[in-house]
């Protein structure tokens, strides 16, 4: 394809150019296994290079002001809604998306890019009181300076955004290494969108590479002040440590094991809507998605009846057909863990509703039940089109249950009594909870992130503004501080008035 092979390349210092590593990336169309593109690897010096071109231009940059650089991300969004058609064609063919995913994924773009536009305009100094008679305290915020971006292959145009669009609002360099399935789209795609958009070369870079060619040296560089990772709790550990021991902050948006929970008094055929969205969108592949739905005993056969037909109604096929509502994931590699996952839970005594056998990477929904309370499933992160379904007795089991997880994502609770909801979510350890609502949402004025292995940190709205920008203190004296040691009489003076 025209499109992808225009934009397999590196894109350093404002120059579109190829890798000089010995191996290439091969970026392919998870559900036909065409080759949409060969792109050679940036090596360690190329890396150098992308954060070196950041750093220069970066400065200069901070200096701009927040309307001009307001003006450049106004642009960007111009250009992302005139080029709408050709995104979704893209998005279809390297994530194996569906066109609502697609439609999905564009609009939460476009919604970062105007709070960035927004955002731009919100950095604020302040003037404090000292206890010193004379002195003013002036409080500056300022860029943090250059900002590593990791993004991962779910969303990778919007969770690229998430952080990109607002660390070049608010004056900073960036430095973007997208996930090696996602190249274009997460990346180049990006690139191209913010070139044409006029923003000054080398303020915003793309690495296409792989941690086996690069090893660490995209996180222990000396130039990035602030990493920002979205991708799974394994390898955040993995960037928590090595930015850790480099004194960097970072912003860790990681896995999820979010649970939709049912309530007796629920509205059930609104809160099957909500969970066969909240499990099923983008066949899974979703951080917040509900890998498990607990359910009120006394409603849990109507419920699982309605739920179980809804699911069994999706069409799973080509991503570019409007009507599929189920596409391939993004490799065979990610399907293999998902069928196998599910095989060892129906091993473990787990029964299951509806199941499907896998062609490649296209997997039909599989809803289990009666799973026992030990099964290893029920903690971990399911990136795939797997729900279970687990029954409680009263608000205490279900908020129990809720918080049996190393993760602390997201979740949804459905009643008809709104303060009850409320009560509810209070009690689960999550970073974000919605009453009556799915557990997929993502505000760009809302502080979005997690608890426990979930991650660390929050984006979006006031959030990332503190994120990606730091305070200094400049004090200024008006009038004269009394310090200690202030110079003596000579002791000779002090002899002779004696």
């Amino acid at each position: 394809m025209t499109f992808f092979s225009e934009l397999a390349q590196q894109y350093i210092a404002g120059q579109w150019r190829p890798g000089s590593g010995s191996w290439d990336i091969v970026d392919f169309d998870p559900y036909s296994g065409d080759k949409l593109a060969s792109i050679t690897v940036a090596t360690v010096a190329e890396v150098d290079e992308a954060y070196r071109a950041a750093q220069t231009a970066q400065r200069a940059w901070a200096r701009v002001g927040p309307y001009a650089r307001r003006a450049v991300l106004e642009r960007a969004l111009r250009i992302v809604e005139e080029r709408e058609e050709e995104i979704t064609g893209a998005i279809v063919a390297e994530l194996g998306g569906t066109r609502l995913k697609a439609g999905f994924e564009l609009s939460l773009a476009k919604d970062m890019l105007r709070e960035s536009m927004a955002l731009a305009l919100r950095p604020e100094g302040r003037l404090l009181p000292s206890p010193v008679d004379g002195k003013e305290n002036r409080l500056y915020r300022l860029p943090a300076g250059v900002v590593g971006v990791i993004s991962p292959f779910n969303f990778p145009l919007f969770l690229g955004l998430k952080s990109i669009a607002p660390a070049l609002a608010l004056g900073n360099g960036v430095v973007l290494k997208p996930h090696q399935c996602t190249p274009v789209v997460g990346g180049t795609l990006i690139a191209r969108i913010f070139e044409d958009a006029g923003l000054p070369p080398g303020l915003f870079n793309v690495v296409l590479t792989d941690i086996a060619e690069i090893e660490d040296a995209f996180l222990e560089h000396p130039v990035p002040r602030v990493i920002s990772f979205t991708g799974s709790d394994r390898v955040g550990r993995r960037v928590a440590t090595v930015a850790g021991a480099h004194l960097k902050r970072c912003v860790l948006e990681l896995g999820g094991n979010s649970a939709l929970v049912v309530l007796d008094d629920a509205d059930l055929d609104y809160a099957v809507d909500a969970a066969v969205f909240s499990r099923f969108a983008h066949q899974g592949q979703v951080c917040m998605a509900a890998n498990r739905i607990l359910v009120d005993r006394r409603v849990e056969r109507e419920f699982t009846e309605k739920f179980v037909a809804r699911v069994a109604a999706l069409r799973v096929g080509d991503p570019a057909d409007p009507a599929t509502d189920i596409g391939p994931l993004i490799n065979a590699t990610q399907a293999e863990h998902v069928t196998q996952a599910v095989a060892e839970a129906l091993a473990g005594g787990a029964t299951a509703l509806l199941h499907g056998e896998a062609e490649g990477t296209l997997v039909p929904p599989t809803v289990l039940a009666g799973l026992p309370p030990e099964a290893p499933i029920l903690r971990r992160e399911l990136f795939g089109p797997v729900v279970l379904l687990v029954p409680f007795d009263g608000d205490d089991e279900a908020v129990r249950m809720a918080n049996d997880t190393p993760f602390g994502l997201s979740g949804a609770v459905h009643t008809a009594d709104i303060e009850r909801g409320v009560r509810f979510a209070h009690r689960v350890e999550t970073g974000m909870i919605h009453v009556n609502d799915g557990t997929i949402a993502d505000e760009p004025g809302v502080p979005f992130g997690g608890e426990k292995a979930s991650g660390l940190g929050r984006l979006n709205g006031d959030a990332t503004l503190e994120a990606f920008t730091t305070l200094k203190w400049i004090s200024i004296q008006h009038g004269r501080t009394p310090f200690p040691f202030a110079p003596r009489a000579p002791e000779s003076d002090l002899h002779s008035a004696g």
